[in-house]
């Protein structure tokens, strides 16, 4: 047995309580299945458990755009037919619906994930563990894939304050496609995905050729993969790329997305893994003893989503070996007819030939001896964690939605927003683009994040309080505005 770590462990007693959609395969009550099942073996008494901190808006435009954010916060099942244009442009509809408490929802994920790296930031723990997180598809401007915020990119984005270089890895079936473009320009984040390819198969990407832009050239790996992915190949393949890239380049910490719609049996996904198998990648991942920011992602056979992350999390704990029968608990009628823990693989054909699995590797490998070995990054200025004391004075400052802060008529005629924003009345929509903040550079879009905190609250310092402008000192900002032209 190696040794205990200390295991930080989030979970929100709400996330249970939302449901995407009549039907939808993606129903967060997994997650509170695998919470009762953790309670019930008693690894509750062998790690710290924490309430997460509901992430912020301002914190989720660390990586999204406002446009969107403020799209999410403010659309409702009731209101979504006023918002056409909103709902195709941030790809919002069937796949990602529109449900009750969405953006709670959003905010209950991101936390758990920022306030995990925050605490490995702080040596508070060793390992933090926020089942659920892991929604990788989200982009900057659009949901995708059943995620709607990425509170994998805002979870390493926290990260990168402390530490030189962060390794991702994703063994869920999908392509992690939205944190590989998320740092696709950018050698101080490895993106490492392990997952299904192939023609109509979501999201399409994720080819090996896909190794990343200009300064993150090579720093993007992928292994694809066919149907019928067994135990035996997946963690000899996942150990020996995984090892590569460790040597080569050395990591401070790692996030580990662990989707369990990789397991045999899932609805929506074609490969033939246990829980044996799926866990011996995250053992090999806490036998590196670096920061480890563990999180949830795909599955969609509920039972075996939350015995997937119970077991993990008692491999995380170091607790010894789980008998198979599981103990009484709240959700236990789900697991019938055999209330087993483990899962048998099914009989389905593993189409995946040993010689492509060592091909694909070779070219892996190739391509990490070429990137710079252990890159090393710059002196500068570490930016303020969001949790500290201070700077969540600051920031609730200007967030306050019942502030009674009031812009004068020079501030509202002289300071204009970006056209594409959206705006509540007809005096914005006519105002010209006078004024445009300057656009972060490649570099400074990733790791200037104080510039970038200062942006997002002026305007959202703009927005939240024009309503409190009376209607006649709007009409004489019209006026004033046709004078001016």
């Amino acid at each position: 047995m190696s040794q205990r770590k200390k295991v930080h462990y989030f979970y929100h007693r709400d996330v249970g309580n939302y449901e995407y959609a009549f039907g939808h395969p993606m129903k967060p009550l997994r997650i509170r299945m695998a919470n009762e099942l953790i309670k019930s073996y008693g690894f509750d008494q062998k790690m710290e458990i924490y309430t997460p901190k509901k992430c912020s808006q301002l914190e989720m435009t660390k990586f999204h755009s406002d446009e969107y954010i403020n799209f999410l916060k403010s659309v409702t099942p009731q209101t979504q037919n006023l918002y056409p244009i909103q709902m195709t442009r941030f790809n919002v509809g069937d796949d990602s619906p529109i449900f009750n408490g969405l953006f709670d929802f959003c905010r209950i994920s991101a936390g758990g994930s920022i306030d995990g790296a925050e605490r490995l930031n702080k040596k508070k723990t060793e390992i933090a563990i926020n089942w659920a997180g892991g929604l990788h598809h989200a982009k900057s401007s659009e949901a995708s894939g059943f995620c709607y915020v990425n509170d994998i990119v805002l979870g390493i984005l926290e990260l990168l304050k402390y530490h030189p270089r962060v390794l991702y890895i994703d063994i869920d079936i999908h392509h992690g496609d939205g944190v590989e473009e998320a740092f696709l320009l950018t050698d101080r984040v490895m993106t490492c995905s392990f997952h299904k390819y192939g023609y109509g198969y979501f999201p399409g990407t994720g080819n090996i050729k896909d190794i990343g832009l200009e300064k993150g050239k090579k720093y993007s790996v992928n292994f694809p993969m066919d149907d019928g992915m067994d135990d035996e190949s997946y963690v000899e393949i996942f150990k020996k790329t995984i090892n590569a890239v460790m040597k080569y380049y050395q990591p401070s910490a790692i996030v580990l997305q662990c989707g369990a719609d990789s397991l045999a049996g899932d609805r929506l996904g074609c490969f033939n893994l246990t829980l044996r198998g799926h866990g011996k990648c995250v053992s090999y991942i806490r036998s590196f003893n670096k920061p480890l920011l563990v999180l949830g992602g795909g599955g969609y056979t509920m039972k075996n989503v939350s015995r997937c992350w119970a077991y993990e999390t008692s491999l995380l704990i170091d607790e010894e070996e789980l008998p198979n029968q599981l103990p009484l608990h709240y959700y236990y009628d789900y697991y019938c007819p055999d209330y087993h823990l483990h899962l048998e693989p099914s009989s389905m054909a593993n189409k995946n030939e040993l010689k492509d699995l060592d091909k694909q590797y070779q070219e892996i490998y190739e391509n990490l001896r070429d990137i710079i070995f252990v890159p090393s990054v710059g002196n500068r200025t570490r930016p303020q964690d969001f949790y500290d004391k201070e700077y969540k004075v600051q920031t609730d400052q200007y967030l306050n939605e019942k502030s009674d802060f009031r812009f004068t008529e020079k501030d509202l005629n002289t300071q204009i927003d970006p056209i594409n924003e959206f705006y509540q009345s007809s005096i914005y929509k006519s105002r010209k683009k006078l004024w445009t903040p300057k656009k972060p550079t490649e570099k400074s879009q990733f790791f200037d994040l104080q510039s970038i905190d200062r942006f997002n609250i002026f305007k959202k310092h703009l927005f939240d309080n024009y309503n409190s402008i009376s209607g006649q000192e709007k009409e004489h900002g019209k006026i004033f505005k046709k004078k001016r032209k």
